[in-house]
């Protein structure tokens, strides 16, 4: 049976096989561009993709398949995601640069009132 009589004959039968496996290709996709982005952290980012995300130009290729497997959708939603993720991270490095042993007044610092 062609497929597009097999459609029109059962249009609401959601195909869960074929779902999962564009799920699946748009999550290798997605993983292959971020695991660019680490790798290549120390270029910098000329590129621009969706929700104003900067990266490098050597992880253009893996951004275009990410682009083609993935919703447009889907693709701004993991950006987003990825950028709140970095925010975070770098608040969280940020404040561990800071930390370190308190230095509080010893006690010769104050003078008895006497």
């Amino acid at each position: 049976m062609a497929m597009e009589a097999y459609t029109s004959k059962y249009p609401d039968k959601i195909h869960n096989d074929v779902l999962s496996d564009a799920r699946q290709a748009c999550y290798k996709a997605r993983d292959a561009f971020y695991a660019c982005l680490e790798k290549e952290s120390n270029n910098k980012p000329t590129e621009i993709a969706a929700v104003g995300l900067l990266y490098p130009v050597e992880c253009k290729g893996i951004r275009e398949n990410y682009d083609k497997l993935c919703r447009r959708t889907w693709v701004k939603h993991f950006d987003r995601q990825y950028c709140a993720k970095k925010r975070i991270q770098r608040h969280l490095d940020d404040n561990e640069t800071r930390r370190g042993p308190m230095s509080l007044p010893q006690a010769s610092t104050f003078k008895s009132p006497n």
